[in-house]
């Protein structure tokens, strides 16, 4: 067994709970715990005299004690050490709140090298919680560590992470197998993996701390892209994908819309059709921003594969999306004559196995449904085409889980999340990419506006107005219920408010994650059919049902949003002929916050957005990587690793393209590699 691959319970100090603590984190081998990397460190390499530590900062001195340690309560919570201690250019205190238990740790006239956070009161130095090392007589200068600083997670403090690791680096340094052979890492300048490892943690100064951390960042970003270019390769490397030939009913599917299709649009779909007519399988992902025509693509592809005799399914996340999807294609094939269904979790038993059989028997063409669709038992007479809206809602697992329903069907993914190219071919690194990057003429912009908490009388009182003339609204709030850590209003909160104090005579609704999902989706078909007047929500209405009458979006503490999360709230109202707004509520004074909203003011481009905010704020929710399905990453942050993320993936590229890569020796431990990052997602990587 690799020694990567042994538990954490080989290494002393680590009993049963501590396993279950590290269990509860996903950390369970000696690998999880070397890649349980610190979140930033703190150089303790320089000392300063008493006289000169830096006011306000964590810094280090060598002082001698030069007096009894004091330790008095304060109050009932609160228990003060003060030392006194000297270096001969001034006198100060090692100051401890809380741990009275430092005494016996601390002599007298001894010399002991500490670090802490100083503060300087009424002529008096402090060193705040200090750590200490005692200075033995043969160390003559002062000898401070760069050290790592580690995320809490329970009862788990950074210093019990530090140890562990320590420990884990003692019994596997030496040991630990790289993954790429000399010769690449040489061409890439990449350190060895055992340096890495090590200073990583505990680097010897900044330049092996940099070096570590390059390699790792490369790494993981070239594992993630080689794992998505090797599913993409094995999809095509089936058995021959379905030819789709070119039918007129596509042709006259566009002649009878009661719109023009955008360039953008034209452009998307001979791409997909190009993709459907050959032998190949279609692997694509369809991005467009809220309202830019994706609905009409999805139309012509499932059209396109029931005229030549093969069924369609669309997967959505949500029933009420489903329904909106299903009445939507309803009425835009109702030309053609064929048979549509709508398949959800609150289909009576009687419902689903009368859809069971018409899908079974081929009676059925389309089907539009939730993850009903992928539930054992649902079986395709001819599936041909796999359409999946909001995949970031599925992970990768969920993706190919339909597919697994037919036999090499072409799979198009669409999303209305606007997601900046670099972190697209991370997340969809296994797909192809067309883009509507253009809105329909003839659509109103929404006016986006951004105030502070005083104006919120004259917010609701607009609110107000726009209801009295029949219109809906939403209010977006970033928590459910009151939080003492964080400043922010509550849905709850904000429900009482506009319920007592400016809104009694409308109808209001309260919703959010807490509530069940047949309550949720009862209050989503109630607003849409204009029995709620004023929906109250957290972010669960951020893919939501189509309301042509809300036309007013206020988004409560607008400053702990991402932009790209705003431009997707904002997306909930201007679907109807009415002029709708949406109004940010800023409860920050800080410049960034401000920065942040006048984007949004000034700009109802999502691409656009989110390239700024990623800019602005780094990934954020762009990238749960879990909720892809995706490997987690542990070092690599965007956009400031960007150019390092620009280098691997033509290498990940050229080596998915390598006969080499599959037959040579030398990639074997990171061909295994690849394979146990991508296999809790049930994909074989078969390839190789």
């Amino acid at each position: 067994m690799s020694i990567l691959k042994q538990p954490v319970s080989r290494l002393n100090g680590i009993g049963p709970k501590k396993q279950e603590y590290l269990r509860t984190m996903g950390i369970e081998s000696l690998r999880d715990l070397l890649y349980c990397f610190p979140r930033e460190h703190e150089d303790r390499t320089t000392s300063y005299t008493i006289a000169r530590l830096p006011h306000g900062q964590r810094a280090g001195a060598r002082v001698m004690v030069s007096g009894s340690p004091n330790t008095r309560r304060i109050r009932n919570n609160l228990i003060i050490t003060r030392v006194p201690v000297t270096d001969g250019t001034d006198r100060g205190y090692a100051v401890w709140f809380n741990n009275p238990y430092i005494v016996k740790l601390i002599k007298r006239n001894q010399t002991y090298d500490i670090f802490g956070r100083v503060e300087r009161r009424m002529g008096e130095v402090q060193i705040q919680n200090p750590q200490i090392k005692r200075v033995s007589d043969c160390t003559k200068e002062y000898q401070g560590d760069i050290v790592p600083i580690y995320s809490k997670h329970g009862r788990l403090e950074s210093r019990d992470f530090e140890r562990m690791i320590k420990k884990a680096l003692e019994a596997a340094l030496g040991s630990i197998e790289d993954i790429f052979p000399d010769e690449f890492r040489k061409a890439y300048r990449l350190e060895e993996i055992n340096y890495c490892l090590e200073n990583i943690h505990f680097p010897v100064n900044g330049k092996s701390f940099e070096k570590a951390r390059h390699r790792l960042v490369f790494e993981e970003f070239f594992l993630l892209q080689l794992g998505l270019l090797l599913i993409k390769k094995e999809i095509g490397n089936r058995k021959e994908g379905i030819v789709f030939p070119a039918v007129s009913q596509e042709d006259i599917l566009v002649d009878i819309l009661p719109f023009q299709l955008t360039n953008a649009q034209k452009k998307a779909w001979i791409e997909i059709k190009e993709d459907m007519e050959k032998g190949i399988i279609m692997n694509r992902l369809l991005q467009g921003d809220v309202g830019s025509g994706k609905t009409v693509i999805a139309a012509l592809a499932l059209l396109k594969a029931a005229a030549n005799g093969y069924q369609g399914a669309l997967m959505v996340p949500t029933e009420i999306l489903a329904e909106q999807h299903f009445k939507t294609l309803t009425d835009m094939l109702s030309e053609f004559g064929y048979k549509i269904d709508l398949l959800v979790g609150s289909c009576t038993a009687g419902q689903r196995e009368e859809i069971y059989g018409r899908i079974k028997k081929g009676q059925t063409d389309i089907v539009i449904g939730t993850h009903a669709l992928i539930q054992e038992g649902l079986e395709f007479a001819r599936l041909g085409l796999v359409i999946t809206d909001e995949q970031h809602r599925f992970g990768v697992r969920q993706r190919y889980a339909l597919t697994a329903k037919g036999v090499n069907p072409d799979i198009l993914v669409m999303t209305a999340t606007p997601i900046p190219r670099s972190l697209a071919l991370i997340l969809y690194g296994d797909m192809d990419l067309s883009v509507i990057d253009q809105m329909p003429p003839g659509r109103k912009k929404i006016e986006t506006y951004v105030t502070g908490q005083k104006s919120r009388d004259r917010v609701y009182g607009f609110v107000a107005k726009q209801l009295k003339e029949g219109r809906q609204a939403y209010v977006v709030c970033p928590l459910i219920e009151e939080s003492e850590m964080i400043d922010a209003r509550s849905a709850t909160e904000v429900y009482q408010e506009l319920f007592t104090n400016y809104f009694r005579p409308y109808r209001l609704e309260l919703m959010h994650g807490k509530v069940n999902t047949q309550k949720k989706e009862k209050i989503m078909r109630d607003f849409r059919d204009g029995l709620i007047d004023l929906l109250v929500s957290t972010t669960v209405i951020e893919v939501g049902v189509n309301v042509p009458n809300a036309s007013v979006m206020v988004v409560e503490n607008s400053e702990r949003f991402g932009l790209a999360q705003l431009h997707q709230l904002r997306g909930r109202v201007g679907r109807g002929g009415n002029q709708s707004y949406c109004i940010l509520i800023n409860g920050s004074n800080s410049r960034v916050a401000h920065d942040r909203m006048k984007i949004m003011a000034e700009s109802d481009n999502g691409f656009e957005i989110s390239e700024k905010d990623l800019q602005i704020r780094g990934p954020g929710d762009f990238f749960g990587t879990r909720q892809h399905g995706l490997p987690e990453l542990r070092v690599s942050r965007l956009p400031e690793d960007i150019e390092v993320l620009k280098l691997v993936q033509p290498i990940a590229l050229k080596m998915a393209d390598s006969p080499d890569f599959y037959t040579d020796k030398r990639w074997i431990k990171l061909k295994e590699r690849v394979k146990e990052l991508f296999e809790h997602e049930h994909i074989t990587l078969g390839v190789i």
